[in-house]
């Protein structure tokens, strides 16, 4: 990824992250880093199982930097099976068709990015096919206005 205004974002992560995500791990992760991750747990430590559960639907994840549609879950599988799976690795995980194929890119290495930059995780793909492993801090962003 080319270079550009804030590491590989043109602009820093959103000040008001969703889930009371730490903004400062967000943009250490999503604009200034290419292989590293949050910590593996992290997403649990946030207030994404309090305020999501399986009443919510389909949960839309938006780029902490450019407010992007990036992945829409769960889809073809319940919430507890989201949840469950994303536990088994320590990071959110997603399939293919929770995926916003518009604003996700998947690179050569596996590394996961939005069309804007911003580092999501990694596919890392099992005996079910690809498997998105994302850092909950890259797609805790709002809505773009």
């Amino acid at each position: 990824m080319a270079k550009k205004a804030h590491g590989t974002c043109e602009r820093a992560v959103q000040n008001n992250l969703r889930w009371q995500c730490s903004v400062e791990t967000a943009d250490r992760i999503c604009c200034f880093n290419r292989h590293h991750a949050e910590h593996s747990g992290y997403w649990r430590s946030t207030g994404f199982l309090k305020e999501e559960s399986g009443a919510s639907g389909e949960i839309t994840f938006y780029d902490s930097v450019y407010g992007y549609p990036l992945f829409v879950a769960p889809k073809g599988r319940t919430f507890e099976q989201f949840v469950k799976e994303s536990d088994a690795h320590g990071w959110p995980s997603f399939r293919d068709q929770e995926v916003v194929w518009d604003n996700v890119r998947v690179l050569k290495d596996g590394e996961t990015v939005s069309v804007g930059g911003t580092h999501l995780g990694h596919n890392l793909p099992d005996s079910n096919g690809n498997r998105y492993c994302i850092n909950l801090v890259c797609v805790a962003g709002l809505p773009e206005k």
